[in-house]
C-alpha cells in the first residue's frame, strides 16, 4: 500500500468505533427488556442525575443537535416516559421531565452498569485498565468539543 497512514489498522477512529458499537451491543438485551434503545437510555441517566432540563442541555450533555435529539425525545414522550412542556420564563425553551415510568426505569435499570463492567473483566481487562480508559477517552472528547 502506497501510503501506511490509511490502513485501516491504524487507524485510532476505528478501533474507537468497533468498541462503541460492541459496547452498545452488549447494552442491548438489557435496553429491550427496558423497552428503550441505547440513545433513550442516555437521555433517562441524564434527567435521573437532573430531572426537569431544557432540550438544549440534554442534546449538548450528549454532543448531539437539537434537531436530531427533538425526534428522540417525541418518541419518548408517545412511550410516557418524559414530557416536554415549554418555559414559563422563556417560550423557546423546552423542558423535559421524567414520568412516573421514566423514573420507575431508573430502578430496573440500576444494574445495568455493573452488568456491563463485569462483562467487561471478563477477558484480559483490569478495573484499573477500565478506569484509565474513559480517562483517556473523556480528555480526548473535551480536546474534539473545543
Amino acid at each position: 500500500m502506497a501510503y501506511e497512514q490509511l490502513k485501516l489498522e491504524n487507524q485510532l477512529c476505528f478501533p474507537v468505533y468497533a468498541a462503541s458499537r460492541l459496547i452498545t451491543r452488549e447494552y442491548q438485551p438489557f435496553l429491550d427488556r427496558l423497552g428503550i434503545t441505547y440513545p433513550q437510555y442516555l437521555v433517562l441517566m441524564i434527567l435521573w442525575e437532573e430531572d426537569g432540563m431544557p432540550v438544549n442541555d440534554i442534546a449538548k450533555k450528549l454532543i448531539l443537535n437539537t434537531n436530531t435529539i427533538t425526534p428522540l425525545l417525541k418518541r419518548m414522550e408517545h412511550q410516557g416516559i418524559v414530557k416536554r412542556k415549554r418555559s414559563g420564563e422563556d417560550e423557546r425553551k423546552v423542558i423535559v421531565q421524567l414520568t412516573a415510568k421514566g423514573r420507575e426505569l431508573q430502578e430496573e435499570a440500576r444494574m445495568i452498569p455493573e452488568k456491563l463492567a463485569s462483562r467487561l473483566l471478563e477477558g484480559d481487562l483490569k478495573v484499573d485498565d477500565l478506569i484509565r480508559l474513559k480517562e483517556s477517552l473523556d480528555s480526548m472528547i473535551r480536546l474534539l468539543s473545543r
